[in-house]
């Protein structure tokens, strides 16, 4: 079964910085690397409150779903606990409640507000795709390395390679 999973991109758009994450030396992959909060949905568990509940456990942020828009979706055919292919629905929020703080130091080093213009170059490779997507253009899919766009008006849907 694919792994389902949600991110959230906190964006602080008046003083141009993004909420991340810096992965410890305990996390289960990317250890040292920049993400966003994120984290896997619960059998039936529908994903915004999957955002909103990995949002809340890891940075003691809270978020309502009605103020989650959607960004990006992520999509890998392998992942470590998902053999059989992941599926990240990546999520924008410019309102939430509380200060970030790090509630999960056994699987995070930091949690830290980074300016928009000065991004870390080592993050996890999808999440820094989708993160800087997000900023510049608005959503996109990611599609085993690649992205994808939706055809403009009047053209073909694109096909596989």
């Amino acid at each position: 079964m694919t792994l389902l999973a949600a991110a959230v991109v906190v964006h602080d758009r008046a003083a141009r910085r993004v909420l991340l994450l810096e992965r410890g030396p305990a996390a289960k992959f990317g250890q040292g690397l920049w993400d966003l909060p994120t984290g896997k949905s619960e059998p039936g568990e529908p994903v915004t409150r999957t955002a909103v509940r990995e949002l809340w456990e890891e940075t003691g942020l809270t978020v309502a779903p009605e103020d989650l828009s959607l960004a990006h979706v992520v999509h890998g055919p392998w992942g470590v606990e998902a053999p059989n292919g992941y599926l990240v629905v990546v999520f924008e929020a410019h309102r939430w409640h509380g200060e970030p703080c790090n509630r999960e130091p056994d699987k995070h080093a930091a949690v830290r507000w980074v300016p928009t213009g000065a991004l870390p170059e080592a993050m996890v490779p999808s999440s820094q795709a989708a993160l800087r997507r997000c900023l510049a253009e608005g959503p996109g899919v990611w599609l085993a390395g690649r992205w994808s766009q939706p055809p403009a008006a009047g053209q073909d849907t694109p096909r596989p390679r």
